[in-house]
């Protein structure tokens, strides 16, 4: 069990300390309206993460009892999505834009919502577990549900703490990232080895 959830943690934190959509929109929150109303965003995203760990949990777990076969297809589909994202970082441009524009204050409530909300009705997030979650399953002939839930619950707390942090110190990193020109370009890599090596773990 620990020679899969070790992988996986690992694998989580740096996924999700990686630059996108979610912990972008964590950070500029924080930046325009203080960290409180950042980590607030940031539990709505995460609570998300149980709608869609849900969905991948019934739906795989229905998969795998029938076949052993669809599992590994599940499986190198997984790895070749996996390599798809880091091709699509690849291309796309390093710049990464902090603005403020167009974002509201809003009550605590509200920021609550809103975050779940948008990762909720984010396709590609279950498309994301989807291929992301199989890969780590310790024993795919078990109790692949409770196993799914496990695998969800440690992403959703590692996601919880890293956006914390990023809330908290989102002065400090805009500034850094901003006054460092080449960051963003060391970002992009490191987002494309990071799907790389994730999409090799799951094959392995």
């Amino acid at each position: 069990m620990l020679d899969q959830l070790i992988p996986f943690l690992t694998a989580s934190i740096l996924l999700t300390f990686s630059p996108g959509p979610d912990i972008i929109y964590v950070l500029v929150r924080s930046i325009a309206f203080g960290y409180k109303q950042g980590i607030m965003t940031a539990l709505g995203l995460v609570s998300g993460i149980l709608v869609h760990t849900s969905l991948v949990a019934f739906g795989v777990s229905a998969i795998i009892k029938q076949s052993e076969y669809i599992f590994l297809v599940i499986k190198v589909l997984g790895a070749l999505y996996l390599l798809y994202l880091a091709y699509q970082v690849y291309k796309s441009d390093p710049k990464i834009a902090f603005t403020a524009e167009g974002i509201s204050d809003k009550s605590m409530a509200r920021l609550y919502r809103q975050g779940f909300i948008m990762n909720v009705l984010n396709p590609k997030v279950s498309i994301f577990f989807l291929a992301f979650f199989p890969g780590f399953l310790w024993e795919p002939e078990g109790n692949t549900v409770l196993q799914f839930y496990i695998l969800g619950g440690l992403f959703m707390l590692q996601a919880l703490v890293i956006f914390s942090f990023v809330a908290v110190m989102a002065g400090r990193i805009s500034k850094y990232i901003k006054s460092h020109p080449r960051s963003g370009l060391f970002l992009k890599w490191l987002q494309v080895v990071i799907f790389v090596l994730i999409a090799v773990l799951i094959l392995l």
